[in-house]
């Protein structure tokens, strides 16, 4: 049997009391948490199998709770000068750093990522507070050159109100720190859906921001939280009281989500499916593309929406990358992601797997040659049945599952001819757009690939590879992605309104274009 938290050899037990959560009762369960009176969520760990706790959710009557707590915290949150808002995100991101290992151990066990994933993740947070607190000081408008003597124009930004924000399992509390973050220091107020399949990791994040508005004397309605499933996350979307709902899942829920609040006219910020490709390029070093692909193809056992789903590699060169990478997989460690000698953990769930195997399937009724077999680990340790050998597959880039996006550790191999506007054609040639590398020492295919006429997708990556991002540049991808940015630049304009301002401080009233209008 697998190591339990009852022995919590990798000091669970002290995470959750950490993080305000209760104790595991005898190696089984927290107890419930009660952030609604509907129905129970059961929060399993693909890692072992085990209930690690129970979290009520959201009725209408809940939701309508949490609506009138946000919109009057709205009124007074937006009263705050920007820079003090700052200084809460300050302290927000200082806590972080205290709980950084309990709560990346939290991620880690809760979702099924490895334990230094975890721990990546709860810096992504604290990097996202970081840029917001310098940011609370430059929400800068402009001064405009007016047309028409003694008057001036200019721009500035204000608070949007509500911000709904959706977030998937695969990222369970960065995306919401993401948004968030950047909200706050424009002085919104958010109220977050976390994913159901990680619901405790946004219990903990709730309790860490609850008490830092307390301390600080401020409304608990600045954050707040809902749980359930698609139906809760509906009441949002239809919510006229939230003037942006920020979507992270599939390309499928977001198709969903972008009708139904454009619908009321509501702004939406989408964050949907990759299908992410690294080009290979006859002058590309090995040492560059081994670590770049394999990370980019098994990282957070290919869960990622920056993951690496092909490699297109030129026909020069293509056995000798093809042999590599398979060399690298031969070095995979799979298990429990707590224990940092594993480079793999889980899938999320079950019907997870299943997909991850039907996906290999359906490539070996196309013609792909499997190069490195898949399936579902058995035995000691993978008593949870979520462990899966990352596969690896020849296949052609118009093949139907390639140009579908698994939510799983698949790669396919793609070979190439000819010149890098090839590749670039088979890269674009997907339904997504969300990240892309090159793996090139040639100046004029790096150049090619980052031009107008290069990769079509919102990240492109030059001698990196697909997966992870810095917080500094916006984060997002165009096409069935959605075409929404957070994070860096200067996506923090989403979160707010444009208003253009002209003052006249002369005698007359000229108008205009020149217009002549005389009583």
């Amino acid at each position: 049997m697998p190591e339990t938290l009852t022995a919590d050899k990798y000091g669970m037990q002290e995470a959750l009391k950490a993080l305000g959560l209760k104790e595991i009762n005898e190696g089984t369960s927290t107890g419930s948490i009660n952030f609604g009176s509907g129905e129970i969520i059961s929060s399993y760990s693909p890692t072992d199998g085990s209930l690690i706790g129970k979290v009520t959710t959201t009725t209408k009557e809940d939701y309508e709770k949490v609506m009138n707590s946000a919109t009057a915290a709205f009124k007074e949150f937006r009263q705050m000068p920007a820079p003090q808002r700052g200084e809460i995100v300050r302290l927000f991101g200082n806590k972080l750093r205290e709980l950084k290992e309990p709560l990346g151990k939290l991620v880690s066990y809760e979702m099924g990522k490895s334990l230094q994933e975890g721990y990546g993740e709860v810096q992504e947070m604290i990097d996202i507070c970081d840029f917001a607190v310098g940011l609370s000081r430059q929400l800068n408008g402009q001064t405009i050159p007016s047309e028409r003597p003694g008057h001036a124009m200019r721009e500035q930004w204000h608070s949007i109100g509500v911000v709904g924000i959706i977030s998937a399992f695969n990222f369970p509390v960065a995306v919401w720190a993401w948004n968030t973050a950047l909200a706050w220091i424009c002085g919104d107020i958010c109220v977050w859906k976390g994913s159901e399949k990680a619901p405790l990791c946004s219990v903990a994040c709730q309790n860490i921001i609850a008490a830092i508005l307390k301390e600080n004397n401020l409304p608990e309605g600045i954050s707040c939280i809902i749980n359930g499933d698609y139906k809760v996350g509906e009441m949002m979307t239809t919510d006229e009281r939230i003037p942006l709902v920020s979507a992270t899942g599939s390309t499928r829920m977001g198709r969903i989500v972008g009708a139904t609040v454009a619908q009321r006219f509501g702004k939406s910020l989408l964050e949907l499916g990759g299908n992410n490709a690294i080009i290979i390029t006859p002058t590309a070093e090995l040492k560059v593309v081994v670590p770049g692909a394999v990370f980019g193809a098994v990282g957070t056992c290919g869960q990622r929406c920056t993951s690496t789903r092909r490699l297109i590699i030129h026909e020069s060169v293509y056995d000798k990358v093809r042999d590599a990478i398979v060399g690298a997989y031969g070095q995979l460690t799979i298990g429990n992601p707590l224990d940092e000698k594993n480079h793999i953990g889980p899938l999320i769930d079950k019907d997870a797997v299943n997909t991850y195997l039907a996906a290999i399937e359906k490539a070996k009724a196309e013609g792909g040659n499997v190069l490195v077999d898949g399936g579902v680990l058995e035995g000691s340790g993978y008593e949870s049945g979520c462990y899966v050998k990352p596969a690896i597959i020849e296949a052609k880039n118009d093949f139907e599952i390639v140009q579908t996006e698994t939510f799983a550790p698949i790669l396919y191999l793609i070979k190439y001819s000819g010149e890098v506007e090839n590749a670039i054609e088979m890269q674009n040639g997907v339904a997504q757009g969300l990240s892309s590398a090159i793996m090139t020492n040639e100046m004029k295919e790096a150049e090619k690939f980052l031009s107008f006429a290069g990769s079509d997708c919102g990240i492109a990556n030059v001698n990196i590879g697909t997966s992870g991002a810095e917080i500094g540049g916006a984060f997002g991808g165009e096409k069935e992605t959605g075409g929404g940015r957070e994070s860096g630049s200067d996506a923090w304009k989403i979160y707010m309104r444009r208003q253009t301002n002209t003052i006249n401080y002369s005698d007359e009233l000229p108008l205009a274009q020149g217009i002549k209008f005389d009583l």
